[in-house]
């Protein structure tokens, strides 16, 4: 609750999220080991205490004291990894670390203002476009105070790459990555793979498939919608195991071919 409480020093303003206890306590079966240790110090901290005592330079000549970390958690919808980010930051939170959350902007499904899992779990966020608008969004000075950085629906943010590098080798945050590595037809999706060699940490989840409760490891898009970016729930998706993605993707083929037939025969009707 401290780290919490300080880091609304730097968050106060009216369009800024105040970092306080989740809505509802999260799911304590996660093993956190997978995603590294947690750091005794930080570097922010560090570098505010060799300020205090007179030491450091320039902020040209001012380096972290270590670098930072990159933790990154994949997996297809449904399979906690909202939950696993919330979990972390809350864990380093109550180290007396100050966290920052970021979404995409483009995830509007339950509000701007808050990650939110899909049971109902919260937790106050910046809604940003591009990840590259943080540090002004949020002030050098506060930026600066920053230790712990989330990062959820990773897969929308193009800059993601640049942004991790700079944030964990040049300026010394830990850096804890949610987003799915494929999309709905099991290729890449954005640049969450990209960062995979970066990273101090990968965990892979898995879902429970819909069909007959076998661990899924994909996702299967329920509409004939074509495009990769498709903001939506359950109402959209659901999560698979092999076989039935493969039974899915032939039987919405198959319903595809359906349509496209009784379409073009009512055109010609009307010929």
């Amino acid at each position: 609750m401290r780290s919490l409480l300080a880091a609304s020093t730097f968050l106060r303003s009216g369009a800024s999220p105040l970092l306080r206890p989740l809505s509802r306590p999260l799911p304590s079966r996660l093993n956190l080991s997978r995603f590294g240790p947690v750091r005794p110090v930080s570097a922010a901290a560090a570098a505010a205490a060799d300020k205090s005592r007179g030491g450091g330079g320039s902020a040209m000549e001012a380096q972290p004291s270590y670098p930072g970390e990159i933790h990154v958690i994949v997996g297809p919808m449904f399979a906690g990894k909202t939950t696993a980010l919330l979990r972390r930051v809350q864990v380093e939170a109550g180290t007396g670390r100050n966290v920052a959350l970021i979404k995409s902007d483009k995830d509007n499904r339950y509000g701007l203002d808050s990650v939110v899992t899909h049971d109902g779990t919260k937790m106050p966020c910046w809604a940003l476009p591009e990840l590259s608008s943080f540090q002004d969004k949020l002030g050098t000075e506060a930026y600066d105070k920053v230790d712990v950085i989330g990062i959820d629906e990773a897969q929308f943010f193009d800059d993601l790459h640049e942004f991790c590098c700079k944030a964990a080798d040049r300026d010394g945050k830990i850096v804890v990555v949610a987003g799915l590595d494929g999309d709905y037809k099991r290729n890449k999706f954005g640049s969450v793979l990209d960062i995979i060699p970066l990273a101090d940490s990968v965990t892979k989840l898995t879902a429970r498939c819909e069909l007959c409760g076998r661990r899924a490891f994909f996702t299967l898009r329920k509409t004939r919608e074509t495009k990769t970016e498709l903001i939506g729930g359950a109402d959209v998706y659901m999560p698979v195991c092999r076989q039935h993605y493969l039974d899915g993707q032939i039987v919405i083929e198959a319903t595809r071919i359906v349509l496209d037939l009784e379409k073009s025969k009512v055109i010609h009707a009307f010929k």
